[in-house]
């Protein structure tokens, strides 16, 4: 009968967003912090992020055709890779250098896990760390604009030498500092951050709860708000949290866990800055939070519309056997 009722499998609610569509809108976000590294780092901020972008998207397609798989080039997610991955390295990272940092992305941590959807982990995160790892002096290796303040000319803003009362909080909003690519200039990043949220590509929940995590734990620690803000402007915290740790595929998808799973990565990012030999965490600290994504889910699941939950017994009383 045409009337019958028909069941079927989750999800009920459906919308016009495509993947394509929402790595688009990543990528728009993402112009403003190319075009501010261009202008503080000089043009060949340009060039790495048009050969690891090559790179991602040439190694997504020859790896598919070799393994005679569907070609998902078209969905813009390799590109996403590929911006995100240069604008976590210094300008004058050697070419070859950000050409394995896409193997490693593309290949070991999305298609041998299955493509997108299946990969455990934020690729270029990976990526960055991997290059960390490996070639530790050339990611360190920082070049710094001409117009930089004195205080910074000779160590980004997390140095432990740097005294943060002298770091000014406008070189750090225009990005007149040393650093990674795509780091140093807050206002670019809030820009691409508005964007997103104009256009309901992600929550403020994710983004919002890392840094005011780290934060509220600066703060406790220095008795300082100038200081605590200096540490949320430095390094890849603004930049990580906006782009990196909201990754659909690896981030919870209720409100519960995105909570547990940003206050998680602020509290990681800031042990590590704190009490770890390294200066900045947080790259780190989103790939554990990645791995602990099903547990973030399971423990901020939601409630079933309507359901109730059981009264406990009462306990007999005296008289009763």
């Amino acid at each position: 009968m045409e009337d019958r009722l028909i069941v079927t499998a989750s999800p009920h609610i459906r919308d016009t967003a495509t993947t394509r569509g929402l790595m688009g809108n990543v990528l728009i976000a993402l112009v403003p912090s190319i075009v501010a590294s261009a202008l503080i780092f000089g043009p060949r901020a340009l060039l790495l992020v048009g050969v690891t972008t090559a790179a991602c998207v040439g190694f997504e397609y020859l790896y598919c055709l070799l393994m005679h798989k569907p070609n998902p080039v078209g969905d813009l997610s390799a590109c996403v890779t590929g911006v995100i991955l240069a604008l976590n390295m210094p300008v004058n990272m050697p070419l070859w250098i950000a050409i394995v940092g896409a193997l490693v992305a593309i290949v070991l941590v999305k298609q041998l896990f299955g493509g997108l959807g299946y990969n455990f982990a934020n690729p270029a995160l990976i990526g960055r760390i991997v290059l960390f790892l490996g070639f530790a002096s050339r990611m360190t290796a920082y070049v710094y604009p001409d117009m930089a303040v004195d205080a910074l000319a000779s160590a980004t803003p997390l140095n432990a030498y740097v005294n943060p009362y002298n770091v000014s909080l406008l070189d750090m909003l225009l990005g007149i500092h040393g650093g990674m690519l795509g780091e140093t200039c807050i206002l670019a990043i809030l820009l691409g951050l508005a964007y997103l949220l104009f256009t309901h590509t992600i929550q403020i929940t994710i983004p919002a709860s890392i840094v005011g995590t780290v934060f509220v734990l600066t703060l406790l620690a220095t008795g300082s708000p100038y200081v605590a803000l200096v540490r949320c402007m430095s390094g890849g915290l603004l930049f990580g949290a906006v782009f990196m740790a909201t990754d659909y595929v690896t981030s919870p998808f209720t409100t519960k866990g995105k909570l547990f799973y940003g206050i998680f990565i602020g509290l990681v990012t800031f042990l590590i800055r704190e009490f770890g030999s390294m200066n900045e965490g947080m790259s780190f600290a989103i790939l554990l939070g990645n791995l602990m994504v099903p547990w973030f889910n399971a423990w901020g699941h939601q409630v079933a519309l309507g359901y109730k939950k059981p009264k406990k017994e009462k306990a007999a009383k005296g008289g009763e056997k």
